[in-house]
């Protein structure tokens, strides 16, 4: 017997619409349009790319260019293929035997069109064609996306009341506000009174959640081991959009629509037969790449020619600089985030990390580089000095060719010699990594100085060269992926839908991990445990996930965090939100006991690893711990040693200078900023430690209220200035970065004293059946009064056992039961039948790039 979803906390709502007749009585006639919009994926999705891309006419006119330039790059590369004679041209045949010493001119090297037409071959009239036939379907995309992005054009100026010029001054979270207002007014989704933050960020990033966790998950074959090379990733844009085209919205991808999984996928009875349909359609996607490898090769190499050639001429050095991998995009993504704000955290994490590659040198590629340099630049500085002497130098044959081949071989050595006057820690330098892309596996702290940190890293951190080189390959190297490896990996795929999906009323099908489920999704070893409270061991619950259900690397906790931070008004479910209220009020004990520096304490040193950030940061950690007095007198003495700077007074809030400007003076990047511009409306995870130095009047605030953050929290300090703090928004982007920032280092923090201790009670638990466990470096005292807060966050959850026929277990596996889960709001949402399959050959990496 075949069973669909589980309903989890259905009673609250419908999945029908509401019976009861609304009338919306709405001044202007053209506003009604927005009521029941059908696809709010593509809906939102669009709200969001034509404020991200500044408005309408620059969204045409990129779009005009594309097509102009895409006619160019055929038709200049046809041109220089069939119609210029390079005999003529090299002077290797005379245009005119009887003056052979004539200049050859533009003209005699051209071939005349009507000649060089009738010239062409089957292969380049094929080529055309495929040519012709793509760039006419990008024109009529075009021409759709243009009516839509008009109709989103006049949504933005009717019903949110927002022009494009004001699109640059605004935050996506000023207009996600105004998004919500419309909701209510108009219910452009009739299955729910009021969207949360959460909901629009599911519609907008329903499929990139689902990729985010299969990356995770080391369920995509991305990563490979080659002979002598060694370990490589291999993701270009063509390998992630056959991907995205074959597990998502492709014509037999698994989603009927942009918002629902087929009904058979959640069905276990199925399984096998959608693998083997899967596995087919993998085969025939391969097969169609293979037919147009050549075509899109040839594509490659012209597009990358034109593209790079004019800057490596100007700045050969180019090829040597590193960027963010796609891989490393993927592996370092939260769930629920936009592009801006991953593109703003590896922006601010580019510098620390070109800086950490460029540590590592291998000495014998620098003494090679060296004399070939030498060699080089003494060849260029003779060449140089004739040409200056006789320009008649530069019309000797070859001559350009080897001032410009010198040039260019010198500013390639010098990228690979370091400089002898710079010397970096690689360990503070990681450690100011990590603190913007929140991500690295267990095993490279402590690691920062080995070669094979190096090379890990640089799987995510990787040469322009090496992407160039990747992206011209790919056309030959993703049929293969495709056919050797995803199509063995059907099965799974099938098995991580049905396990993985849950339906939330009016959003539909989205990937459960993206619900941000502590209990559910979470990792023990990063959530604080029983070790850290007054309570008996026996009396801890066990969790209800398992190392296929978790997410690695902390991503649930580090993603539920951020996710706080972008959208503070949103209201997390009573786990999350129980998790969220933990972690501050242990901030606030360690923050309490912070004189007592010899003993471990995870908030101190997140405290130290964020000065490694620079003196913006650790100027706006001492104003903080001096101002409220934190750690006692013991620690007077270490805010001394580290007196404010004049830098301090740009990001700290209380000690502002007066400013007449406000939010509409700054133009240009508030479209790209993460989260509000409010600084009283972020909340970290350290905002208890307001409540040990005294300055937050009240009991201590909980979860599901309005409150504020590590250092923002201290805002309401008494300050004669602190009235223009609202104004300066430059000193809201900082503080709110270096909220974030501290958020991070503390949570790897927790994590690495909770592996600590999990490594030596397992040494010793035999020998206590049953015992306190409690932090040997805090007193017994800082934790009274905690114990309803953590008895929340260490209850267990209603559970929903499924239960398969006996066929079903006999032939495929156990069942894994489902616990509840919850969208943040009264919603309803369901889970589908989820088994562990033994067919499925599945093993738990902690570190996805292991």
């Amino acid at each position: 017997m075949d069973r669909g979803y589980q309903s989890f906390g259905g009673g609250d709502m419908d999945d029908s619409p509401p019976h009861d007749v609304m009338v919306h009585l709405v001044p202007e006639t053209s506003r009604l349009r927005w009521n029941h919009i059908e696809d709010l994926d593509s809906f939102f999705t669009r709200v969001y790319y034509y404020h991200q891309k500044h408005g309408f006419f620059c969204i045409i006119m990129q779009e005009f260019f594309e097509l102009i330039q895409f006619i160019f790059v055929v038709g200049f590369a046809t041109f220089l293929i069939e119609c210029v004679d390079y005999q003529i041209l090299f002077k290797n045949k005379l245009v005119n035997s009887t003056t052979p010493n004539a200049k050859v001119t533009l003209d005699d090297a051209l071939i005349g069109s009507g000649p060089c037409v009738s010239g062409f071959g089957v292969m380049m009239w094929g080529t055309l064609f495929i040519a012709l036939l793509f760039w006419i379907i990008r024109l009529v995309f075009v021409a759709y996306n243009t009516v839509l992005n008009w109709e989103i054009r006049a949504f933005y100026r009717t019903a949110l009341s927002i022009c494009d010029g004001e699109l640059d001054n605004l935050t996506w979270y000023d207009v996600q506000k105004k998004l919500r207002d419309v909701q209510r007014e108009q219910q452009m989704c009739i299955h729910k009174q009021d969207l949360t933050e959460l909901d629009i960020y599911h519609r907008i990033l329903r499929f990139k959640n689902y990729m985010i966790a299969m990356t995770n998950k080391n369920l995509l074959p991305l990563k490979f081991n080659v002979p002598i090379v060694g370990d490589i990733v291999f993701l270009t844009h063509g390998m992630k959009y056959n991907l995205e085209l074959l597990l998502f919205w492709g014509p037999w991808a698994p989603f009927e629509n942009s918002w629902h999984l087929r009904e058979d996928y959640k069905k276990v009875s199925k399984r096998k037969e959608l693998a083997e349909a899967l596995r087919k359609r993998i085969v025939f996607v391969a097969f169609i790449n293979l037919i147009l490898s050549p075509v899109i090769f040839l594509w490659q190499i012209l597009y990358s020619f034109f593209n790079y050639a004019e800057v490596v001429k100007r700045e050969p050095g180019t090829l040597g600089m590193r960027r963010w991998s796609l891989y490393g995009r993927l592996y370092l993504r939260h769930f629920n985030e936009l592009e801006h704000e991953i593109n703003a955290r590896l922006s601010r994490a580019y510098r620390p990390a070109a800086k950490y590659m460029s540590i590592f040198n291998a000495p014998v590629l620098t003494i090679v580089a060296q004399n070939l340099g030498f060699v080089a630049g003494s060849l260029l500085a003779v060449l140089s000095l004739l040409a200056i002497y006789d320009e008649d130098v530069l019309t000797v044959e070859h001559v350009l060719l080897l001032i410009s081949a010198s040039g260019a071989i010198v500013a390639i050595c010098r990228a690979f010699i370091p400089d002898e006057q710079l010397v970096w820690c690689p360990e503070r330098l990681l450690t100011s990594v990590l603190a913007h892309v929140h991500y690295f596996p267990d095993q490279w702290r402590g690691q920062a100085h080995t070669s094979h940190t190096r090379d890990e890293f640089a799987l995510l951190f990787q040469y322009k060269a090496l992407y160039l080189i990747e992206e011209l390959l790919s056309p030959f190297v993703t049929p293969i992926i495709l056919f050797f490896h995803l199509r063995h990996k059907s099965l799974e795929i099938v098995d991580f839908y049905r396990n993985f999906t849950v339906e939330v009323i009016g959003v539909g099908d989205v990937c459960s991990f993206a619900q941000m489920d502590v209990r559910k999704h979470g990792n023990p070893a990063w959530q604080p445990s029983a070790y850290d409270m007054d309570i008996l061991a026996s009396d801890q619950p066990t969790n209800n996930n398992n190392t296929y259900t978790q997410a690695e690397n902390g991503k649930t906790e580090l993603s539920l965090v951020h996710f706080t931070h972008t959208n503070p008004e949103w209201q997390p479910p009573s786990n999350s939100g129980a998790f969220i209220t933990n972690l501050k009020e242990r901030a606030a004990r360690e923050a309490a006991v912070l004189p007592t520096v010899l003993e471990e304490n995870p908030f101190y040193a997140s405290l130290n690893s964020i000065s490694s950030l620079g003196n913006e940061y650790s100027n706006a950690i001492t104003s903080i711990m001096r101002e409220n007095n934190l750690g006692g007198s013991n620690m007077q003495m270490m805010y001394e040693s580290a007196p404010l700077t004049t830098e301090t007074h740009n990001v700290l809030p209380g000690i502002l200078p007066p400013t007449s400007h406000d939010q509409s003076s700054f133009r240009g990047y508030l479209n790209k900023h993460e989260g509000p511009m409010q600084r009283s409306m972020s909340r970290g995870i350290v905002t208890g430690t307001q409540h040990q130095s005294g300055t937050f009047q009240g009991n201590f605030p909980s979860y599901n209220n309005s409150t504020i953050s590590f250092a923002n929290s201290f805002a309401q300090y008494p300050n004669p200035t602190a009235r223009h703090a609202n104004s300066d928004m430059n000193a809201a982007l900082e503080f709110n970065t270096i909220d974030m920032s501290l958020d991070a280092l503390y949570m790897h923090e927790i994590h690495h004293v909770e592996m600590k201790r999990r490594n030596l009670q397992s040494a010793s638990v035999l020998s206590r059946p049953q015992t306190y466990y409690q932090n040997p470096s805090l007193p017994t005292s800082t934790f009274r009064g905690t114990g309803p807060v953590i008895n929340q966050f260490l209850s267990p959850q209603p559970q929903v056992h499924g239960i398969l026929p006996h066929t079903h277990l006999q032939h495929e596996s156990p069942q894994v039961s489902s616990t509840s889960t919850s969208s943040g709001d009264s919603s309803s949402v369901r889970q589908n039948e989820k088994t562990s399959l033994l067919s499925t050959k599945y093993t738990n990496y902690f570190d996805p790039l292991a």
